[in-house]
């Protein structure tokens, strides 16, 4: 299980171990399969790469609606979208297979998990649609928090006219 999995880890790469916690078995094995390809553990390929310095000019652009209900109507037109361009025909192949489940880390992303659970019969049309879409909400959500931290990013509006021309003001600055 997990803790097996998480103390292979510390014997391998007790950096990596002490950052990742025992209970998020997906980083886990991310790092553990990090180390059975290269040889190497995570954190000193971690560390490599940012010896390396980027020979580029790092820029961080932002572009958020300015209202949350701007944000909530188009995630539910994607979302809809999503299922008239064949997210339910998608994820039916991927369940039919036999050879997955809804533990799985692929088959749990945003819109996976509603129509799995469509097909399992535990969700109807209506209440699968509704749910990918609070998900998808509450993913944006998490995101916004993620990028609050970035202070050094440039912030734009994407409702806004120019935008395109602002985006490119703001690099050539």
């Amino acid at each position: 299980g997990g803790e097996k999995m998480h103390q292979r880890l510390q014997k391998i790469d007790p950096q990596s171990a002490a950052r990742i916690h025992p209970n998020d078995p997906q980083r886990i094995q991310r790092a553990l399969e990090v180390y059975e390809i290269t040889g190497k553990p995570l954190t000193e390929i971690i560390n490599e790469a940012s010896d390396q310095p980027l020979p580029y000019r790092k820029i961080k652009l932002i572009i958020a609606p300015q209202e949350r209900k701007t944000l909530h109507d188009k995630i539910a037109l994607r979302f809809q979208l999503m299922l008239q361009n064949g997210l339910l025909e998608e994820v039916e192949q991927l369940y039919y297979r036999g050879d997955l489940d809804e533990t799985m880390p692929a088959v749990r992303a945003v819109g996976y998990r509603q129509a799995w659970a469509y097909l399992q019969g535990r969700y109807d049309y209506d209440m699968m649609t509704e749910k990918g879409i609070v998900a998808t909400r509450q993913l944006a959500k998490r995101q916004f928090t993620w990028l609050r931290k970035h202070t050094d990013a440039i912030r734009l509006l994407s409702e806004a006219a120019n935008l395109r021309e602002t985006a490119l003001h703001s690099i050539a600055l």
